[in-house]
């Protein structure tokens, strides 16, 4: 499957949350979309609780089904707990991250901003939205006036959003530095790891 680009109030109107940022029309009308939406009743059985929370995790964070469950693969070969390590995966991604430290608006838009060249990592230029960040990482939007306007422009409407604590942000620099890796408890809580880890078992 590619990288969804349809409506994204559908989306948001389908899991009950803002996976896309939210518009009036999720507001006037808060249920699930088709004809029938207000009266539908499904049934909800095993199998669609782990797909749903899969797919909610899949387009916040806007892979490809193949990206999303070759990620997953990576997670189940390594020690602990494969859920969290899962979640750590996904949080670590630079695109992320560029997200996380205000450097863009949305997901899409820090994902567009890595792959036009806008970022470098210990000095280097990634373009690479994927590139896996790890401790002691340093974060840089390049020493360029477009884009540094562009992540002035991005830290200015995401005031109110602070970097979490994992994460290090120098605003004057346009700079952040990975001091750790994220622990479960600062990742996104309306998440169950643990049915996407069940689903792809079966």
């Amino acid at each position: 499957m590619s990288r969804y680009t349809g409506p994204t109030t559908r989306i948001n109107r389908r899991f009950g949350m803002p996976l896309f940022p939210e518009n009036k029309a999720m507001q006037k009308k808060p249920y699930i979309p088709g004809q029938h939406g207000p009266r539908v009743r499904r049934r909800v059985t095993d199998y669609s609780q782990g797909l749903n929370e899969k797919q909610k995790l899949r387009f916040m964070y806007g892979l490809t089904e193949k990206q999303f469950r070759l990620t997953f693969e990576r997670a189940k070969t390594q020690r602990g707990v494969t859920g969290e390590i899962f979640m750590r995966l996904l949080e670590c991604r630079l695109d992320n991250i560029i997200y996380l430290l205000g450097f863009a608006r949305t997901r899409k838009a820090a994902r567009q901003f890595v792959t036009h060249g806008h970022v470098q990592v210990n000095g280097k230029k990634v373009d690479i939205p994927s590139f896996e960040c790890r401790t002691g990482d340093v974060i840089e939007v390049r020493d360029r006036t477009s884009s540094r306007q562009l992540a002035q422009r991005a830290l200015d409407e995401s005031q109110l959003r602070a970097a979490p604590a994992w994460l290090e942000r120098v605003d004057d620099a346009f700079k952040g530095t990975v001091s750790r890796l994220p622990i479960r408890d600062e990742m996104d809580k309306t998440i169950n790891e643990q049915l996407i880890v069940e689903f792809y078992s079966r």
